[in-house]
C-alpha cells in the first residue's frame, strides 16, 4: 500500500469516483467503472482509476489497492481491497480461480451455435508499442491455456447481446475469443469488430463487466452487479434488443 499522494484530484474526481461505487464495507470497496478510464498504468496522461482511489485515502495515508483489472474501454464491476490483509486474501482467491466474472457484450450477429465453450489458448504479441492476443496452438512457445464460456441472451437480424464468462485471466480473452468464432465484439477496433450497430456507430468497444462474484474476507461469497452504462442501453434499445 502507497502511503504518499503523489498529486491533488479535483473536487469533480473525488466526487466522479465516489458516485461510482456500488458496494463498500471495512474489507473492500466496488466501483462500476465508465468506459474511456484505464484502471492502472497506461500511456494516456491523465489519472487512473488506481490514481483516483486517493479519495479513499485513509489518516494514516494508506489507501485501497486494486485486485485486477478492466480494460480502458471496457465499462462495469471492479473491486478494490481496503486493507493489505484484504489485498492478500483477494490475491490468492483470484489466482485459485474463485472469481466469477459476468459480462455482456454487443455483437453483429448470434453465435452458431447459440451458447459454448471456447478452448483457445493465447500468446501475446507486441506491434511496436501495442500488445496483442493471439490464438495459437496449445503447444506453440508462450501459449498459455485460456477458455471462456459464452450464451446468446438476446437476437434479431440487428445484432445480438450475449453474456460471457472468462474461466481464465487472459489480456483482452474475451475480445480475442468472440473474433476467434467469427463474433468480434462490436466497437473492437483492434481484433475487427463492426463499428456500428443497429444504424448507429458505436462509441467504443461495446463490453460491459455486469457482474462479479468472490469469497468474502470474513466468509461466505459477495455477489455485485453494474448497471449498463447508458451508451451500452442505448445501442441494445436502438437494436430492439
Amino acid at each position: 500500500m502507497k502511503t504518499r499522494q503523489p498529486f491533488s484530484l479535483t473536487d469533480e474526481e473525488i466526487a466522479a469516483v465516489r458516485s461510482w461505487v456500488v458496494h463498500e464495507d471495512a474489507h473492500l470497496i466496488v466501483f462500476n467503472k465508465p468506459s474511456g478510464l484505464s484502471s492502472q498504468g497506461g500511456r494516456i496522461q491523465a489519472h487512473t482509476l488506481d490514481d483516483l482511489l486517493w479519495a479513499f485515502a485513509r489518516s494514516n495515508g494508506k489507501r485501497p489497492e486494486l485486485v485486477h483489472r478492466l480494460d480502458r474501454d471496457t465499462s462495469g464491476v471492479i473491486l478494490a481491497a481496503k486493507t493489505k490483509p484484504a489485498a492478500g486474501f483477494f490475491g490468492k482467491a483470484l489466482q485459485a480461480r474463485k472469481f466469477q466474472k459476468t459480462y455482456r457484450a454487443l455483437i453483429a450477429a448470434a453465435p452458431e451455435p447459440r451458447a459454448g465453450l471456447i478452448d483457445a489458448p493465447l500468446r501475446r504479441q507486441e506491434i511496436g508499442r501495442e500488445s496483442y492476443m493471439r490464438v495459437v496452438e496449445a503447444d506453440a512457445e508462450g501459449a498459455q491455456a485460456s477458455q471462456s464460456r459464452y450464451r446468446t441472451l438476446a437476437a434479431n437480424e440487428q445484432g445480438a447481446v450475449v453474456e460471457l464468462e472468462p474461466l481464465t485471466g487472459r489480456m483482452h480473452q474475451l475480445r480475442v475469443h468472440m473474433a476467434h468464432i467469427g463474433r468480434p465484439l462490436v466497437g473492437d477496433v483492434r481484433y475487427g469488430g463492426a463499428l456500428t450497430f443497429a444504424g448507429r456507430a458505436a462509441p467504443r468497444l461495446m463490453l460491459h463487466a455486469a457482474r462479479l462474484s468472490f469469497p468474502h474476507p470474513d466468509g461466505g461469497r459477495v455477489t455485485v452487479e453494474a448497471p449498463e452504462p447508458e451508451d451500452f442501453a442505448a445501442l441494445r434499445q436502438a437494436a430492439g434488443l
